[in-house]
């Protein structure tokens, strides 16, 4: 009886410490994003689970909050932001914030009613591009890599029209308009650039139903994972990096996205870190 009870205990204490020590090897990430679609970290976060790592996810409605919160040790990391948004937020606000990994590329793509190839695209089109600086800046670049004009050197997305194109080499007629307008305004002009986000909302797929899009080499917006300068060879937050970055990830992306998200994994060479 007394070998029972002794035996009761001694696995009692086991169980007890096996708990305890894994409770103290689970590890909390809190991670911030922008809006509520959660899909492909949800996806990472269950991969993460497994290891130990229990990912809070967090969500912002703006693009402002998750590198501030960070920067204030709200989060420890972030994923919601291309490179150059991040660039320019962390030199106007002076935060020590690093990239660690690039994650997808949400591609901005050139759509048109009436032509469905790029070399259709008449001399002397019409094209809408976006009238705000970042998003016009992006366009500009989608259309010298189409062929159809040529930017000054060096053209780091934030110069205008003017001051930008310094060769037109189909007499393209820029129509400049809101962002959101662009995808109900391609009735009426012969082709416009519409960004992802507008481009999802109004059912339009940038691989399947535009006649050029940004590729994997539009460095400038990819999106990255960010943290703060001191954590940037934390190993819980790179092994979460390299979870985003497995080759499961990227097909669950392309498959649950449809090709709305491209997975772009490139070094951080390559985008200017």
């Amino acid at each position: 009886m007394k070998k029972s009870v002794l035996s009761i205990l001694f696995l009692a204490l086991i169980i007890f410490t096996t708990a305890c020590s894994s409770d103290a090897e689970e590890e909390t990430v809190k991670l911030g994003i922008s809006g509520t679609d959660s899909r492909q970290w949800d996806y990472v976060s269950e991969k993460a689970a497994e290891e130990g790592i229990d990912v809070e996810i967090i969500s912002f409605n703006d693009y402002v909050q998750p590198n501030t919160a960070l920067a204030d040790g709200e989060l420890d990391a972030n994923a919601f932001q291309t490179v150059a948004y991040f660039d320019e937020f962390i030199e106007e606000h002076d935060l020590d914030l690093v990239p660690i990994a690039t994650t997808v590329l949400a591609p901005m793509a050139l759509y048109s009613d009436e032509y469905t190839d790029l070399q259709d695209v008449p001399d002397g089109a019409e094209i809408a591009i976006p009238n705000d600086v970042s998003n016009q800046g992006r366009a500009l670049m989608l259309l010298q890599d189409a062929g159809f004009i040529e930017l000054v050197d060096d053209y780091d997305g934030l110069g205008g029209i003017e001051e930008s194109v310094v060769e037109n080499t189909k007499n393209i007629e820029f129509v400049e308009t809101a962002p959101a307008q662009i995808p109900r305004a391609l009735g009426d002009v012969d082709a416009g650039i519409i960004n992802n986000g507008f481009a999802r909302d109004s059912g339009l797929n940038p691989i399947n139903d535009s006649i050029f899009h940004e590729d994997e080499t539009a460095y400038d917006y990819l999106n990255i994972i960010a943290v703060n300068e001191e954590d940037q060879d934390n190993e819980t937050l790179n092994r979460l990096a390299e979870l985003f970055q497995e080759e499961d990830t990227a097909e669950f992306i392309e498959e649950e996205y449809d090709g709305t998200l491209i997975p772009t994994f490139a070094p951080l060479e390559e985008i200017g870190w």
